[in-house]
This record gives C-alpha cells, sequence and structure tokens, in this order.
C-alpha cells in the first residue's frame, strides 16, 4: 500500500544542546536505552509502517552514523528497499550546507527522482516515539490534503518551545505561530482529548513530522526559494494562503530529545516497571545493529530498577534507576545511582588489563566508586575510589575531565578518570 512514499529522515545539525554527547559523533548517532541510537527510532517506525525507502540526511561527525547504518539495515536483495544516508554536499546550485529543515529537503529532492514516489514523509532522527506513519497517510488521503502535520498536545510551559497551532472542525490547520511568547498563549487554547486536558496539555504542538504530496513540495520550493525552514516559514505561509494543510493528533507517547536533560530524563524513564516508551512489543520493534554479543555477567550485584545491556561483566555491589550499555565493566564495591553508563564499543584484551595503572585505568568503571546523576560516555577509564555526584549543587561547564550541564555530569567519550578522583 505504501510503496509509493519516500521517508527523509533529518539528522540535525550540530546539535549543541546535546553537546558534548555530539562532540564525536552526529545527534541522530547518539546512543539510548543501553543498546540502540537515536536514529534507530524513526527508522524502525517506518520498517513497521511498511515504508522502506528512507534517507537520512547528515552533515555534521557522521561517520559512526554512515558505519551503524551500513551495518544495520540491509535489505535482501529481492526487495526494493533501502535505507540511504545523504550527506550535505556542495552541488551547482549550493555551495552552503543545510541551513535548516527544509533547505536540506531542498537540497537533497534531486535524488529521488530516480525513483516513483507519491508522498514525502519527513521526520525528524532525535525523537522518542513509537508511531504507525502508515494511518498518518490514510488520514492525509482522506482529507485531500497537501499538507499534514503531525501534533500532540502540550502544557503551558512546553508550547513557547514548539510551534502551536489551531484547526477547524474538520482538523485543518487554520493558524500557526512558532515558539509564541507565554504572554499570547491565551489565544492558542484548543480543545484537547482526555487524558491530555486533564493534564492541563491544552495546545497543539507540531511534532515535526510532515507528509507532502509531492507537487506540493515542488511547488512550495519554487514558491519559497529562500525559505529554509518548515516551521517558521513555509507552514505559516501555506496557512495564510489557505492552502489544504490538516493536522494529525497523536496520542501516544512523544518526546524530544533535544537537551540533555531530556536525554537524561528519557533513558532513566526506561528503567520504570512500566515505561511510556515499550520496549517490550512483540509488533513494534526498534531494530538496531546485531552485535552477536554474549549475555551479561552479574558477581553479586544489587539491582534495583536497571536495564543492562549486553556483553557486560559486572561485580558492583549495588546499581538503581540506570542504564548501562553494551560491554560495560564494572568493579567490585561499587555503586551506581541514577546514571548512564553507555558501555564500549570493544572487550579490552587480556595484555590490556594486566597493563592498567593508576594514571592509565582499565576500560570501564573500577572499584569501590559511587557513581550519582551522571553520564559516563562511551570507551571511559574511571579508576579506583572515584566519587562522582551530580546535582544543583554543581555549577555548569567545562571542566578538565568532565562537563556539567543541568546539574547532570558527563564524562566524554574515551576520557579517562584516574583512582581516588572526586566530583
Amino acid at each position: 500500500m505504501h510503496s509509493n512514499i519516500i521517508a527523509i529522515i533529518l539528522g540535525g545539525g550540530r546539535g549543541t544542546r546535546l553537546h558534548p554527547l555530539t562532540k564525536h559523533r552526529s545527534k541522530p548517532a547518539v546512543p539510548i536505552a543501553g543498546k540502540y541510537r537515536l536514529v534507530d527510532i524513526p527508522i524502525s517506525n517506518c520498517l513497521n509502517s511498511d515504508i522502506r525507502k528512507i534517507f537520512v540526511l547528515t552533515q555534521f561527525n557522521s561517520a559512526s552514523l554512515n558505519r551503524h547504518i551500513k551495518n544495520t539495515y540491509n535489505f535482501d536483495v529481492f526487495s526494493r528497499g533501502f535505507v540511504d544516508i545523504l550527506a550535505a554536499e556542495q552541488t551547482p546550485k549550493s555551495q552552503n550546507w543545510f541551513q535548516g529543515t527544509a533547505d536540506a529537503v531542498r537540497q537533497s529532492l534531486h535524488h529521488l527522482h530516480n525513483y516513483t514516489y507519491d508522498h514525502v514523509l519527513v521526520l525528524s532522527g532525535d525523537q522518542l516515539y513509537q508511531m504507525d506513519y502508515s494511518k498518518m497517510v490514510q488520514r492525509h488521503i482522506e482529507n485531500d490534503a497537501e499538507m499534514t502535520v503531525a501534533t500532540i498536545p502540550v502544557t503551558a510551559e512546553e508550547a513557547t518551545d514548539f510551534g502551536i497551532m489551531k484547526t477547524d472542525a474538520d482538523g485543518r490547520i487554520d493558524s500557526f505561530v512558532e515558539k509564541p511568547d507565554s504572554e499570547e498563549l491565551d489565544k492558542w487554547v484548543s480543545d484537547t482529548p482526555e487524558p491530555f486536558a486533564s493534564e492541563g496539555k491544552h495546545y497543539l504542538a507540531s511534532m515535526g513530522i510532515y507528509i507532502f504530496n509531492k507537487e506540493t513540495l515542488h511547488r512550495l520550493f519554487k514558491e519559497h526559494p529562500d525559505a529554509v525552514d518548515f516551521g517558521k516559514e513555509i507552514i505559516p505561509g501555506e496557512i495564510k494562503n489557505d492552502a489544504q494543510v490538516y493536522s494529525y493528533e497523536f496520542g501516544g507517547y512523544w518526546t524530544d530529545i533535544g537537551t540533555i536533560q531530556s536525554f537524561f530524563e528519557a533513558n532513566l524513564e526506561l528503567t520504570d516497571t512500566v515505561p511510556r516508551f515499550n520496549l517490550y512489543d512483540n509488533e513494534r520493534y526498534i531494530y538496531t545493529r546485531a552485535r552477536l554479543l554474549p549475555a551479561s555477567k552479574l558477581m553479586g550485584t544489587t539491582l534495583e530498577s536497571t536495564v543492562v545491556a549486553e556483553g557486560c561483566i559486572i561485580s558492583a555491589s549495588r546499581i538503581a534507576g540506570s542504564v548501562v550499555g553494551i560491554r560495560s565493566r564494572i568493579g567490585k564495591g561499587t555503586t551506581i545511582e541514577n546514571s548512564i553508563v553507555m558501555g564500549n564499543d570493544y572487550f579490552p584484551t587480556g595484555d590490556e588489563l594486566e597493563r592498567a595503572s593508576a594514571d592509565r585505568p582499565n576500560l570501564g568503571i573500577g572499584d569501590r566508586c559511587f557513581i550519582s546523576n551522571t553520564i559516563v560516555d562511551k570507551n571511559c577509564r574511571i579508576g579506583n575510589d572515584v566519587r562522582i555526584v551530580g546535582g544543583s549543587h554543581l555549577e555548569d561547564g567545562k571542566y578538565e575531565r568532565y562537563y556539567v550541564v543541568d546539574g547532570i555530569v558527563i564524562i566524554e567519550k574515551g576520557q579517562t578518570i584516574p583512582d581516588g578522583f572526586s566530583i
């Protein structure tokens, strides 16, 4: 049914608000939930919605993302499906990097000429949600829409960060404002269904998920040759011109992982007994690279509300409310609370383990450490007797061996923390 749809996943810019997690990788390549990467979410949603022609647009630090996609999404020779990376490139028409969402799609459209398609689905690479896009496509076709915007109800506090819209009785969008000031929010209240209304979510926000008709997209780029962003320029312009722009209300769990705080909370929420983002679903799989790792080994560790990925060797005394990523090594007598340990890209060899010293500890986390409210990025070496306690008492900033963002301590990828270090 949906063979005539092409999905374009926007990889995002520098990801400055997720720095330093984006210092060595692009935003969609940031690890999440112990073994996945952010880009796995929209790609999995596409595959579960039977959409198999997928382009991922990237421009910064895209080597690890390219490698991940190449190693993960290989369709068989009898299928016409693909997941292809399109890196920002200089062309005769454009000498610039992607300047915004619309500009990224505009610069990449010439790659779609070889395919037959009726609709283009534009997605973001840094959101956590499970959604059947085929229902949105169906609604788009039923409404005879030129463009459909996925929306979700949000609270007044959140509304100032989003594009907010109002619709008529048929779901057609008749007014739109990008990131309104809190003073003018009264004008943008909508009737939202339960349970959203009782949660104080009275504003319809754009999720940054769009469906365009092929002709509409080409027309928009012809009419708005300098527009760089869908949310700021193209959508408001189309609504003013009375175009057929409809809202598709999504009623499930959705969160935008744009900041360290939201990334941290979304990961730790996965340790809840019944998390709102359900990885344990028989229908809606989240796919990722099949790494063929051994099962994790735990020695005398008390685990409370913790997610542990494969390939770990853990001797810690207690881990609570944390996400422990692939190939993690955690030493004896160590306690980890409310933290994300992203794990390692390889297992240390016997020689490496023997050569460890106080200045260059083994890969992983040593003995008798206490780590709380911290993100430990991949391939870090944390020595013995290290104490790291994040929280509002710490001042945000970049320090010699670590960063603090919103009170969360971040040990960047590949960093070494010597024995006895304390934060």
